[in-house]
């Protein structure tokens, strides 16, 4: 099998990478980034690309399964318009090419309470690119909706500080529809839904239903 990944270099992507090389059935993991990151690895190939032309590049995405965990903040993204480009346009782009290519399974990262109508900004773009993604009409198509993403080594405060109230909430038995999840396991249930139950159609799994999926 041979898997193609976007976001690699993300906290939930490079944990996704190191699982996908350590499994026995994964030949190839293919990763598309913007500038060289993993050291090098027997079943790794890294991909230099340009997103903003990545049709160019396209002779490149090929395989079996492809993974997109490709996201931003609007902080690091600079404006709502530059994240859009980075969590909307450049997974779409990648999930239109591979499916154009014939790669049979997409595994999308998206978000809690991803809805195109949404109120809020987040929700709504991550919303328009599962709407998107859906009519693009993959053999088959899982789409994982976390809460909180517990990331180690963190440096974003806000970010923390979520994490820790959400761990409180959830010890005294509130908001479990929100419980944190770490990026080990978020990676393990993308692999565990894309690879080892894969089925037709789509498949949407939300909060506490990701880590139900890998504790089978």
């Amino acid at each position: 099998m041979k898997a193609i990944v976007i976001g690699g270099s993300g906290a939930t992507g490079k944990e996704l990478v190191k699982q996908l090389i350590a499994r026995s059935d994964v030949k190839k993991v293919r990763v598309l980034l913007r500038r060289p990151y993993f050291e090098p690895q027997e079943k790794l190939e890294e991909i230099i690309v340009d997103f903003n032309r990545l049709a160019d590049f396209s002779e490149h995405i090929e395989g079996d399964i492809a993974f997109s965990t490709l996201g931003t903040t609007i902080k690091d993204a600079g404006s709502q318009s530059a994240q859009w480009k980075i969590d909307h346009d450049y997974p779409l782009s990648f999930a239109a090419l591979a499916k154009a290519k014939g790669v049979h399974t997409f595994v999308l990262l998206s978000s809690m309470q991803a809805d195109p109508q949404a109120k809020f900004y987040y929700p709504r773009m991550k919303g328009a690119l599962e709407e998107a993604i859906r009519s693009l009409e993959f053999p088959s198509l899982t789409i994982l909706r976390p809460g909180i993403i517990d990331r180690p080594n963190t440096d974003r405060l806000g970010e923390k500080v979520a994490v820790r109230a959400i761990k409180f909430f959830n010890q005294v038995g509130l908001f479990h529809k929100y419980r944190a999840i770490q990026t080990a396991d978020l990676a393990k249930a993308l692999i565990v839904a894309g690879i080892d139950f894969p089925k037709d159609g789509i498949k949407l799994y939300e909060g506490p239903e990701i880590l139900h999926g890998i504790q089978r």
